[in-house]
């Protein structure tokens, strides 16, 4: 017999928000300043698949699926949710949910959301993969709704923990910047935005409507400020309470500070390098020549030892020592030990100098050649540094590298364009090694919506034929092995240079408590005043 899946509602905090006073001042009770360190692209929750949109979309919308801070799935819009039949899915609404313009939720926006995810224009990394392997749609009843697949698909329920849900009335004809300028953005979240200033700020006002536990503000301000130094100057002046990345380099004297509280946890983003597989062997990449300036003739980073000797020629230890402070583990794949789909016994990348100038003579390149190593520099937790050092330690190998950080919105068009020989970025994962597979390592199509962040455009036929496999599997046992095959050809290829795993880390006033999540979403919902 076929049993519901049903999960309890995991509250965001096990502190009580009502009726507890701030020491201070009232009002701080009423508003709170969050302050992030990287731009929010856009307010539409299905243009860009990027962390701090997701953040935002998550204050704004709401999921069928939730998950939790340590990415577990928990009911959302979907009070439960079974497979009736191995290529159906149902799932059970929510009752007497709202959104802010008042609209009921029902089925209907359901099936128009799944219908658009991939049908957004202009999007530099689509959504499209998580509604591709929907056949039809079905609406039992306004509360009941059926997602038919043309084979068993395991990964609904995951999948659906990344698709927020949209009012079909308001967004039918709605465009992405009818998004961002405020007239398409009705969620059912527990916060609504009032004000949007690209690349500024944001401004939330609490949904009393919400379904679920009351926003603890009355008022949300989420500024983006950029510049790691402003951001711990703002939060040690009192003018915001809350910030997230944290830099490594202010981490020990905000820890000894009594004004502040720090919240952290390991987290499921790989900092990593791509690689230019865009260009064929024969021809030139953008950014690479001979050492005398000119053009090779060739793209020797579709040679795996070449590959492996770049990987070989950084020391990962001492980036996570020197440049990260310790706030990083060292990676050799995606996600961390523990979530499903870590290949336990791949090794870990060796740092070895000599043993990568033999495997780049062995290439045919015995005198290195020149690179341009591109990245933003202000994305990630210290993501300038990163790229200067691993420049340096490339460099040591006969690889003459020169660096160029650039601002994440510039720099990330760059290479969703596939402008660039080598760059550093970085990936937030789902708890399951399919996510980065999907998603990265995955060859680029955009009718499966694979690949959709494969700006390097990697493809290996055994990583998609596993992938695609395993996508069908019901039995977990066995999916689990062939995520792990796909994840371990795919690095053994060096299909991408993992770097490490960030640690995710954010420092707020005394009087204001965070919960950490391991996906790093810094949302609103997530901080609360402090117990007294």
């Amino acid at each position: 017999m076929k049993t519901w899946i049903r999960r309890r509602s995991i509250a965001a905090s096990a502190v009580a928000v009502a009726g507890v006073a701030l020491a201070g001042s009232q009002a701080l009770a009423q508003t709170a300043t969050i302050a992030v360190g990287a731009p929010v692209t856009s307010l539409d929750p299905h243009y860009h698949q990027l962390s701090p949109n997701n953040a935002v979309a998550d204050t704004i919308f709401d999921k069928l699926v939730n998950t939790d801070a340590q990415s577990r799935n928990v009911p959302g819009l979907a009070t439960e949710w079974r497979a009736v039949e191995p290529t159906v899915w149902e799932f059970r609404l929510r009752p007497n949910v709202r959104f802010h313009n008042g609209n009921a939720f029902t089925a209907e926006d359901v099936a128009f959301t799944l219908q658009r995810l991939p049908n957004v224009p202009n999007s530099p990394s689509s959504f499209a993969v998580y509604s591709r392997p929907i056949t039809r749609v079905e609406i039992v009843d306004p509360l009941t709704i059926r997602l038919h697949t043309a084979q068993p698909y395991p990964l609904m329920p995951l999948d659906m923990t990344n698709v927020r849900i949209l009012d079909k009335e308001t967004a039918e004809n709605a465009t992405t910047e009818d998004f961002n300028a405020l007239r398409a953005a009705a969620g059912t979240g527990p916060y609504r935005a009032v004000a949007h200033r690209n690349g500024d700020r944001i401004e939330f006002e609490r949904w009393d409507g919400y379904w679920g536990d009351r926003a603890p503000f009355q008022r949300v301000n989420y500024r983006m400020i950029t510049n790691d130094a402003a951001r711990t100057a703002a939060l040690l002046a009192g003018d915001v309470d809350l910030i997230d990345q944290v830099p490594t380099s202010d981490l020990a004297r905000l820890r000894s500070d009594n004004r502040v509280r720090i919240s952290e946890t390991v987290g499921l983003r790989l900092i990593f390098l791509g690689l230019d597989f865009q260009r064929a062997a024969n021809e030139n990449s953008p950014f690479i020549t001979d050492n005398d300036g000119r053009p090779l003739g060739r793209n020797p980073l579709r040679d795996v030892r070449v590959r492996r000797a770049l990987s070989m020629a950084i020391d990962r230890r001492a980036i996570v020592d020197r440049v990260m402070e310790g706030a990083a583990v060292p990676a050799n794949q995606f996600l961390p030990q523990g979530v499903f789909g870590f290949v336990a016994d791949l090794p870990a990348p060796a740092y070895d100098p000599d043993g990568a100038k033999r495997l780049l003579a062995e290439a045919g390149y015995p005198n290195g050649f020149r690179i341009q190593l591109n990245g933003p520099n202000d994305r990630y937790i210290n993501d300038a540094r990163i790229v200067q050092a691993i420049g340096q330690m490339w460099t040591r190998i006969g690889v003459r590298t020169a660096v160029e950080a650039q601002p994440w919105t510039t720099f990330v068009g760059r290479a969703g364009r596939q402008d660039y020989s080598a760059f550093l970025i970085g990936w937030g994962s789902n708890p399951d090694g399919s996510h980065p597979l999907r998603n990265i390592m995955a060859t680029f199509n955009s009718e499966r919506g694979w690949g959709a962040s494969n700006r390097g455009r990697y493809s290996n036929p055994q990583v998609d034929d596993l992938l695609a496999q395993s996508l069908t599997e019901l039995d977990e046992a066995k999916r689990e092995r062939q995520v792990v095959d796909a994840m371990r050809i795919a690095m053994q290829d060096v299909g991408v240079v993992p770097l490490h795993i960030q640690t995710n880390i954010w420092a707020s006033r005394r009087n204001f408590e965070h919960t950490a999540r391991n996906d790093e979403l810094t949302r609103a919902q997530d901080l609360r005043p402090a117990a007294r």
